[in-house]
């Protein structure tokens, strides 16, 4: 093997065993790992295989068979591309004038010496190879010529030598790049070059992307300016629909998309409707759309989701929002189906949230039916989002902007309930709730919210001080009779998950209503604990004292009842 040794005798270290450990203390990882290589390869015996792609490898086996390392067989340079590597040009002149030498054969698929000289730049040696007719314009396996090898290497003298021979500079490689592409690594002097030898300027890679498009990902206004001094066309768009000018504005390029802006529209759209105002947003290039925007960009051409600019913005969570408020319409906001709102809530962006409703958007805009279809639970409001990330921040600003707790066919209060959040039923029961909504789709006989907030006792008793209907949990036409499977309460209070609670929910319930018949059902839930059946003690007839709370509460209401200047106890007791 041609590895390279430690500082040290093989024979000595041979005779060393690997017990004696304080022989190897002062070598290093690599120097072990070298040792312990030598030591395996000791008393193998070496054997040549071909693999089945034609690769040559050496293997290194044991006497027994055994295999212990296997590599590929050490290639040796060829002459003439050693010298060419070195820049040694006596040699290469020497090895060029022999008979015996073949400039046409490769040193590996494809790469000739001429591909050699252009990619280590040397432009002696590239001469002598060009004195041979014929080497030119050969092209490798990815088909590149050397004067496309030189110019992705920026070697500006091999170019010369290369144009000034007769090079094609119109020849691509297999993808379609040609030289005046590949200068995507912002060189005029090579772009002056080719262009002054007559290059295609508009001549499109095989996704369509042409040498200005590739000037302006670089942000070179220099070669920009050249190109279309030469007669480069801004408004060729690549396989996405994409001009120059979008690219520039995607890509965050300032300078040249300042520059772009003196001769494209600054109002094209891509293949899937965006605008480069759209993508400057989306991608968060806050001074490409300040620049756009001042220079009249419309700010109300939707993308292919049917969004603008600013739902972008707000669901980015930028300070572009701020920019893209003052010239987008509400009104065409309103056409899309969807509010930046409700894009600010889904995120938490809760700074763009207060920006949004500060500069009058409506918090009470709803999901169109298109827009509502795409979640399964058929949301509408900027509401419901905030309940449902259980962002009580977000609740609280909406709320307070006039945000309207009913509007969802799904209440935000029963999410609220659902998730366990007393502070976020306390907000939404504040400013309105419905605590005694129903579900259209999944109607029942009593509060939907019940269904949520039963195994959450406290929550359950602040649904019912609020005004939480009681009376209908013990509506149940069937007495003691057989129950159907039907949504009331007494079998909605039946299931596994809630049954367990069954006793303390009915003992809360009766405290909350007068004379009242418990249906067999839920007598066979206070008879399964005998700590239950006292809670029977409660049903008719009830004292006088319950019967008068009750009714001085329904004619006064809660409400009032709060600001009557009676004694803080009685209050507490009513």
């Amino acid at each position: 093997m041609a590895a390279p040794r430690i500082s040290r005798s093989t024979s000595s270290a041979s005779s060393l065993t690997f017990d004696d450990y304080s022989l190897y203390s002062n070598l290093s990882e690599d120097e072990l790992l070298q040792l312990a290589i030598e030591r395996s390869l000791t008393d193998t015996h070496i054997s040549l295989f071909v693999t089945g792609s034609g690769k040559r490898m050496v293997a290194y086996r044991r006497h027994d068979g055994s295999l212990v390392h296997f590599c590929p067989e050490p290639e040796e340079e060829e002459p003439l591309f050693k010298a060419i590597r070195e820049g040694d040009a006596s040699r290469v002149k020497v090895l060029v004038m022999c008979p015996a030498t073949n400039l046409m054969l490769p040193s590996k698929p494809g790469w000739l010496a001429v591909h050699q000289a252009a990619w280590f730049g040397k432009e002696t040696c590239l001469r002598m190879l060009l004195s041979q007719p014929g080497m030119i314009n050969k092209r490798t396996e990815r088909g590149e010529t050397a004067l496309l090898v030189a110019v992705s290497r920026e070697h500006l003298e091999c170019v010369e030598v290369l144009l000034g021979r007769g090079a094609d500079p119109d020849i691509p490689n297999y993808d379609k790049e040609t030289p005046l592409y590949k200068c995507e690594r912002s060189n005029p002097a090579i772009v002056a070059l080719l262009l002054n030898h007559g290059v295609v300027v508009n001549t499109r890679c095989i996704q369509g992307w042409t040498a200005l498009q590739e000037a302006v990902g670089q942000n070179n206004v220099e070669i920009c300016e050249m190109l279309l001094k030469a007669g480069a066309k801004h408004n060729i768009s690549n396989m996405y629909g994409i001009t120059p000018l979008f690219t520039a504005a995607q890509s965050g390029q300032l300078a040249t998309l300042r520059f772009l802006l003196k001769h494209a529209d600054i109002n094209s759209q891509a293949a899937d409707g965006a605008t480069p105002l759209y993508e400057a947003t989306k991608n968060g290039h806050e001074q490409i759309v300040e620049l756009l925007i001042s220079q009249n960009a419309d700010a109300n051409k939707p993308g292919k989701r049917g969004l603008l600019p600013l739902h972008i913005a707000a669901q980015r969570g930028s300070d572009i929002v701020s920019m893209l408020i003052p010239v987008t319409s509400k009104a065409r906001v309103r056409r899309t189906g969807i509010s930046p709102l409700h894009m600010a809530v889904e995120r938490n962006r809760d700074d763009v949230l207060e920006t949004l409703i500060e500069a009058g958007f409506d918090v009470n805009a709803q999901l169109s039916e298109e827009q509502s279809q795409l979640y399964e639970d058929r949301r509408s409001t900027a509401l419901y989002f905030a309940v449902i990330n259980n962002n009580i921040n977000a609740v609280r600003m909406l709320l307070a902007a006039g945000a309207d707790p009913n509007l969802d066919v799904f209440k935000p209060l029963m999410v609220a309930a659902r998730q366990g959040c007393i502070q976020t039923v306390t907000l939404l029961v504040e400013h309105g709730a419905d605590i005694n909504a129903t579900i259209p789709t999944h109607p029942t006989t009593f509060p939907a919210v019940y269904m949520f907030s039963m195994k959450y006792l406290p929550m359950f008793k602040y649904l019912l001080d609020h005004g939480g209907h009681a009376l209908s949990c013990f509506d149940c036409t069937y007495g003691s009779r057989p129950h159907p499977p039907i949504k009331t309460f007494c079998e909605m209070i039946s299931v596994p998950s809630i049954c367990r609670w069954a006793g303390p929910i009915i003992d809360v319930l009766l405290d909350y209503v007068g004379h009242v018949t418990l249906c067999s059902r839920l007598m066979e839930h206070l008879d399964s604990y005998s700590e239950w059946s006292s809670i029977k003690e409660k049903a008719p007839p009830r004292p006088l004292l319950h019967l008068c709370r009750l009714q001085i509460l329904q004619l006064v209401g809660r409400r009032r009842l709060k600001k009557l200047p009676l004694p803080g106890g009685l209050i507490r007791f009513l």
